[in-house]
C-alpha cells in the first residue's frame, strides 16, 4: 500500500501543497484530479523521491520511502505526461537501457522487451530511431519501460496523451488487469469521463489541499449532480467555462463590427 502523510512543500515561502494525504491501496486504481497549478505536479514528484516535502512522508508497505530511495525507485513505475526519451535510439535500445538500469538480466530484458513492443503494435519499428515516432508510439515505448520490472505501484500522468483509440482501449484493458493483479495505480489525467470509467476512487486536489477522496458514484451522488465534471467544477470553483468562451468571442470581434 502507498500512503501520503500529512504532506506539505512550499516554494519560496509559496505553499504549493499543504497537509496533503491520501491512500492507494493494492488492487486500486486511484485518479487524481485538479485544475493546472493546484499541486498534482508537486505531490507526484515528492512520491517518486524527485522532491522532499517540508513536512510529512510517503510510505510504502508501512515504510518511509527514503528509508532507501534507491529501492522505492525499483517498486514503482512512472509514465509521465510528456514523451522524453532519448530520441536517437530505437524503442529495443531504450528498453534494453531500462532493464539495465533495472539491474534485469539480459535474456530476461530481450524476451521482455520483444513481446511487449509486439503486443504495443512497434515490433516493425523496434530498431528504427525514436525520432522518427509519433507521440502516441513513443508513449506506447514509455508504457513498456514503465511495465519492464514487474512494479508494485504505477503513477500514471496523463498516460492517454496522444494514444489512438486502439491503443486507449488497450491501455485501459491493461490498467483493469494491472489491477486485477495487485497493483496499486495512482492515474492523473484530465479526462474525467475515462476516470469516472475506470478509477475506483477519485481523489480532488484543490489550491494545495485534498477537497475530496471517495468513488466516483458516491462523489455524484453525494453532491447531487449527474457526472464527475459537474462535482470536479464545483468543488475547485471552476469558472463558468461557457460564459468566458463567449466573452472571448466577443473580444475577438470587436472593431469588426
Amino acid at each position: 500500500m502507498l500512503e501520503l502523510q500529512h504532506l506539505s512543500r512550499s516554494y519560496r515561502g509559496i505553499p504549493a501543497i499543504s497537509d496533503v494525504s491520501f491512500q492507494v491501496k493494492a488492487g486500486e486504481i486511484a485518479g487524481f484530479l485538479g485544475p493546472n497549478g493546484a499541486g498534482k505536479s508537486t505531490t507526484v514528484k515528492i512520491i517518486t523521491g524527485l522532491l522532499r516535502p517540508n513536512d510529512g512522508r510517503v510510505l510504502f508497505e508501512g515504510r518511509d520511502i527514503h528509508a532507501d530511495l534507491l529501492a522505492w525507485r525499483g517498486t514503482f513505475g512512472y509514465i509521465p505526461e510528456e514523451a522524453h526519451l532519448y530520441a536517437w535510439m530505437s524503442a529495443m535500445e531504450y528498453l534494453q537501457l531500462v532493464g539495465r538500469l533495472r539491474g534485469m538480466r539480459e535474456r530476461l530484458i530481450e524476451e521482455k522487451a520483444t513481446a511487449m513492443l509486439q503486443l504495443l503494435g512497434l515490433e516493425s519499428w523496434r530498431h528504427s530511431p525514436m525520432t522518427a515516432y509519433s507521440k502516441g508510439m513513443r508513449q506506447r515505448v514509455l508504457m513498456a519501460a514503465a511495465l519492464m520490472h514487474d512494479p508494485k505501484v504505477l503513477v500514471l500522468d496523463e498516460p492517454l496523451s496522444g494514444l489512438d483509440v486502439l491503443s486507449s482501449r488497450l491501455f485501459r484493458d491493461l490498467l483493469h488487469e494491472l489491477s486485477a493483479a495487485g497493483k496499486a495505480v495512482l492515474y492523473i489525467s484530465h479526462v474525467l469521463e475515462i476516470v469516472e470509467q475506470i478509477c475506483d476512487r477519485v481523489i480532488v486536489i484543490a489550491q494545495g489541499k485534498i477537497v475530496a477522496d471517495s468513488a466516483p458514484s458516491e462523489l455524484t451522488r453525494l453532491m447531487q449532480l449527474p457526472s464527475l465534471e459537474k462535482v470536479f467544477a464545483q468543488l475547485v470553483r471552476q469558472q463558468d467555462t461557457r460564459a468566458a468562451a463567449r466573452e472571448l468571442v466577443e473580444v475577438m470581434t470587436i472593431g469588426n463590427g
